[in-house]
């Protein structure tokens, strides 16, 4: 009696067929998933940090126009402290902002000084290589982990 070899043939090609993925392979994988998953966070936070900075150059902006109106219509720059993050800035009924901005990050209110006749605004940035960042620092910003941003009067 002889056997056959093709009465075998299930046999071997159930073991010599692979099934699912290897452990290397499954490793391989999840390392490349991680490493695109850190490089995406990393880019996202970035984004974030610079979105900020834009926000807080738009708000500086917005309290440049309401100033530039107050000065308009009472002759002077409104006295310091201008009202908290949040309040309006008027005189009676004439409203100059609805709500005075507040710091994205912190929820303080912006840095804000005057004579009566000139204004300076001063925010602090996170980003070091903001091509509109003060040469030289202006309080409160430390210089080492922010940089200031002034606008005055025009």
């Amino acid at each position: 009696m002889k056997i056959k070899l093709k009465n075998l043939s299930p046999l071997t090609s159930y073991l010599s067929i692979p099934r699912g993925f290897t452990l290397i392979e499954l490793i391989v994988v999840i390392a490349i998933i991680g490493i695109l998953s850190s490089l995406g966070i990393g880019s996202y936070l970035t984004v974030k940090v610079k979105a900020r900075d834009a926000l807080r150059k738009s708000d500086l902006a917005q309290l440049r126009t309401a100033l530039e109106l107050y000065r308009s219509d009472q002759g002077t720059y409104p006295p310091t402290p201008l009202p908290s993050c949040g309040s309006a800035l008027s005189v009676a009924t004439t409203t100059y902002i609805q709500k005075v901005p507040c710091d994205p990050k912190t929820k303080s209110s912006y840095s804000y000084s005057t004579t009566g006749t000139t204004y300076q605004l001063v925010t602090c940035l996170e980003t070091i290589s903001d091509s509109q960042k003060d040469v030289a620092n202006v309080a409160p910003c430390s210089g080492t982990t922010n940089w200031s941003y002034t606008l005055v009067n025009p």
